[in-house]
């Protein structure tokens, strides 16, 4: 489980396909602390440490078919940066909110705004994939962040300077891609509403 507070930026170094798996080298500021079989979530997807390189500072991970088909993982390029978090210690803080792991979709960023110092972004996401309230939690590309306004099909959530400066937000650009993880809370009401209107 993780808390959707990013740690670092990790730098793809090498992406690798075999077959329909997809093996990705980075290279990290925690890779010393690492070892394998750890899950580590990479831009909010949950991907197991198969081998480290303890001497130039890389791990690898491996990203099967299913994982491919519903992430945007299939976009991640040599040099790309990506948010990593480690999973969170039993007597850790919770700084975020529950984060899973489990990427739900694939949303599109549709606007950036500058608000003086501040950003506001607006993504799309097909309706069916989960739900969000305002002032609810809502995980892009494993950062935890607050919904500022709710659509069926749509959310916006503010970007404080800090946010913006150390996480992959920053490269984003109108019509990207990012992968969304809905708040668990929500998927099981939304789950329960449905067997009871069923």
């Amino acid at each position: 489980m993780f808390t959707g507070i990013i740690e670092d930026m990790s730098e793809i170094l090498d992406v690798e396909e075999e077959q329909t798996n997809l093996h990705i080298t980075f290279r990290s500021d925690f890779t010393s602390e690492l070892k394998v079989d750890q899950s580590v979530s990479h831009n909010g997807i949950c991907l197991t440490v198969t081998n480290i390189n303890f001497e130039n500072s890389t791990y690898k991970v491996t990203a099967i078919a299913e994982t491919r088909s519903v992430t945007s993982i299939n976009n991640w390029r040599k040099g790309n940066f990506i948010n990593t978090e480690r999973c969170m210690p039993a007597h850790g803080r919770f700084d975020g909110h529950i984060v899973q792991g489990h990427v739900d979709c694939v949303g599109i960023l549709d606007e950036i705004h500058d608000v003086d110092g501040s950003y506001m972004l607006f993504f799309s996401h097909p309706p069916e994939a989960g739900i969000t309230v305002t002032k609810g939690s809502i995980c892009i590309n494993g950062i935890s962040l607050t919904v500022v306004d709710s659509f069926p099909d749509a959310f916006s959530v503010a970007i404080i300077p800090y946010t913006w400066e150390h996480t992959n937000l920053k490269f984003l650009k109108a019509g990207d891609p990012v992968n969304l993880e809905f708040d668990v809370i929500g998927k099981y009401l939304q789950r329960l509403d449905k067997l009871r209107n069923d």
